[in-house]
């Protein structure tokens, strides 16, 4: 793991659901080294993502869920680097909506992604959409939150296939229970750390989110 990296790219594009168009800007992750990757969130634009990839050997595009503005280029990426794209089933509905008849492999809970000599674990933290999952890389003490935990609280929970509750509960029982010098790397803006954000959660559930 000595050579590993991880490297973010900013696309900006636009989000759609439930009729609303929002402007936002994503953080596409790429971890690994000189001679594989891993991608999360194929955001807005495939050409900054596939000139970081260079010549490397790309894993996995991975999507931390469903919604357009995370899976927008997945397809066409891992069509273009021979790559699986990785999904969570329970966000099927939501793909169908950006990419009706196109596959994915099934993302698992507990499932390891081999990479650099380390692995990325799969957490399913549902809440944000039914799909969401998390990736914790723990020897680097990093965790790829998508939209499930952002720097001062949970991702939104406002709109279709969202749930407060059930966010607040995959954060405090799956995410807290991780080291706290945990670094989160989040889908949109800044990052945080779980020691950052643990504190808070009682506030988080009293404005309810």
């Amino acid at each position: 793991m000595s050579d590993l990296r991880i490297d973010r790219i900013v696309t900006t594009g636009v989000f759609e659901l439930d009729g609303g168009t929002w402007g936002v800007d994503n953080n596409v992750w790429l971890i690994g080294d000189d001679n594989e990757v891993v991608i999360v969130d194929a955001a807005h634009d495939d050409k900054p993502i596939a000139k970081a990839v260079g010549d490397r050997n790309v894993v996995a595009v991975v999507c931390t869920h469903g919604h357009n503005d995370h899976v927008t280029f997945a397809p066409q990426l891992g069509k273009t680097l021979h790559a699986p794209v990785l999904l969570h089933p329970g966000d099927q509905e939501l793909w169908e909506m950006t990419h009706p008849g196109q596959t994915f492999r099934q993302a698992a809970d507990a499932e390891r992604i081999t990479i650099a000599g380390t692995a990325l674990e799969i957490i399913h933290t549902p809440g944000h959409s039914p799909g969401s999952i998390c990736l914790h890389l723990p020897e680097a003490k990093a965790l790829f939150s998508g939209d499930t935990l952002f720097s001062g609280g949970p991702g939104a929970t406002g709109r279709s296939f969202s749930d407060f509750p059930t966010i607040i509960g995959s954060i405090r029982d799956r995410l807290f229970a991780l080291p706290e010098d945990t670094r989160v790397y989040t889908g949109h803006g800044d990052g945080t750390t779980i020691g950052t954000e643990a504190p808070h959660l009682a506030e988080w559930i009293e404005r309810g989110y």
